[in-house]
């Protein structure tokens, strides 16, 4: 039994914003440098290149009234510090009493007054709360965003290898394989919930033993500055209360570091396990190795253990780098692959110039395609033959979707489902493009061997 295509893939709010997130990092660095490599603007299309001068115009717009806002504050600082200094010649005038002498007030001798070691006392001891509190919000800032960070990248792994081996079982499986993934979830925001709550409760303890150590601090250096004019025990006493705070911060870094990791090893050793072992099954009766389409001889499959630790650059920088992220990434998630086959797509093709797709395409009819693997961006380029000449569209791979520049919102689970959704749905509205006819190899061995080799 075949699977059934899912052209969209539905996706809960908060992970579609998390991906929405990373696929605007690109247009971010543009808009921050307000720069772009004119051979990334090359492989642009005229839609996607006014929705980028669009966003551009409304950056420099911003820029400039915060920079006209700064201006009229700064005038208006001026203008008060200028009235101020006006205002000092005024004459002052002592309040006088009931027998015509100058009034005064001693704190202290009055009723209701507050002994001056009281008010001391207490401003002392509002000085250490306020720190205390300053402190404990920035312990809760840095706990959320590591707890939001470690669960956030927990369910974009699990989601890429769901997605990456949902076509090897059968519909039934898949079902089942739903109903593990949510509970997978609720397990994780379970967990979620309890590490924050323990955390908040670690950072209270913390605010409440700091604003005591605070207080003790502050009330010793005030009876040190009132009996002697020696500071080298006040700043001993510092040195001492600083190299304490940075024990007590390490101690808990590691606590927490262990408990992040201790929870992660029981998540994958738990429910996850459990969900690997449901895919293991229909893995087992698939080939062993990839058979190219259009190849004389086959290529040696990609091993599964890699010999270092792949971390992907910002940016592919050359062609030994992008030949390494295809095999640590788009292999594993069937990119270029025929569905429910081991055979490339006809449509696929390697590391080749915009110049050389549409050599390719030279001769062709209209609505004739390819797809090749950029060298500008963590994914493909999509030319395509049209009546008068050609459009190039780029494909941002860098998630754990598949989904056009600017141009559809749509995101698909592989680079396949994206194919065969615009064969029957056009591209963009203005130019009404459909995927027609592939545009298959012209080259032995094929240009894209050294992906497989």
């Amino acid at each position: 039994m075949t699977p059934s295509c899912t052209s969209r893939t539905q996706l809960p709010s908060e992970e579609r914003q998390n991906q929405a997130v990373e696929g605007a990092i690109m247009l971010q660095q543009i808009l921050r440098d307000m720069y772009i490599d004119p051979e990334l603007l090359a492989e642009l299309n005229e839609e996607q290149k006014q929705i980028l001068f669009y966003k551009m115009r409304e950056e420099q717009l911003r820029r400039w009234k915060e920079r006209e806002e700064k201006a009229r504050m700064e005038e208006t600082v001026l203008r008060k510090t200028t009235r101020r200094n006006q205002s000092n010649g005024k004459h002052v005038q002592w309040l006088r009493g009931k027998d015509g002498e100058v009034w005064v007030w001693v704190m202290g001798e009055a009723p209701g007054d507050k002994p001056y070691e009281q008010i001391s006392e207490e401003l002392i001891a509002e000085r250490a709360r306020q720190q205390a509190q300053k402190e404990a919000e920035e312990l809760r800032r840095q706990k959320e965003a590591e707890i939001t960070k470690k669960f956030r990248d927990a369910m974009a792994q699990e989601k890429a290898r769901i997605v990456a081996e949902k076509w090897k079982i059968e519909i039934e499986d898949r079902k089942a394989a739903k109903l593990e993934e949510e509970k997978i979830q609720e397990e994780l925001k379970k967990r979620e919930e309890e590490e924050r709550q323990k955390g908040e409760e670690q950072i209270k303890q913390q605010e409440e033993i700091r604003a005591k150590e605070l207080y003790l601090s502050l009330m010793q250096a005030q009876q040190h500055s009132q009996h002697s004019d020696d500071d080298q025990e006040w700043e001993e006493q510092l040195r001492r209360s600083k190299a304490a705070d940075e024990e007590r911060s390490h101690k808990a870094r590691r606590a927490r570091d262990e408990y992040r990791r201790q929870s992660l090893r029981a998540i994958q050793k738990g429910r996850v396990a459990g969900l690997s072992n449901l895919f293991q099954g229909a893995s087992l009766n698939n080939d062993q190795e990839i058979k190219l389409n259009n190849s004389a001889s086959p290529f040696q499959p990609l091993s599964a253990a890699s010999s270092n630790i792949w971390e992907r650059p910002s940016r592919p920088f050359s062609q030994d780098v992008i030949i390494r992220w295809f095999k640590e990434e788009q292999i594993p998630r069937r990119a270029g692959f025929e569905r429910d086959t081991n055979r490339i797509a006809q449509w696929f093709h390697g590391i080749i110039s915009r110049q050389e797709a549409e050599e390719l395409l030279m001769n062709k009819s209209e609505g004739t395609f390819l797809v090749r693997v950029s060298e500008k961006i963590w994914g493909y380029a999509l030319s395509y033959r049209q009546q008068s000449g050609f459009k190039h569209f780029l494909v941002d791979a860098s998630g754990d979707f598949y989904s056009f520049l600017g141009v559809d919102p749509n995101r698909h689970a592989t680079l396949t489902d994206l194919i065969d959704f615009h064969k029957e749905e056009i591209i963009t509205s203005s130019g009404g493009e459909l995927l027609l006819e592939p545009c298959g190899q012209q080259k032995n061995p094929p240009d894209y061997s050294p992906l497989f080799e």
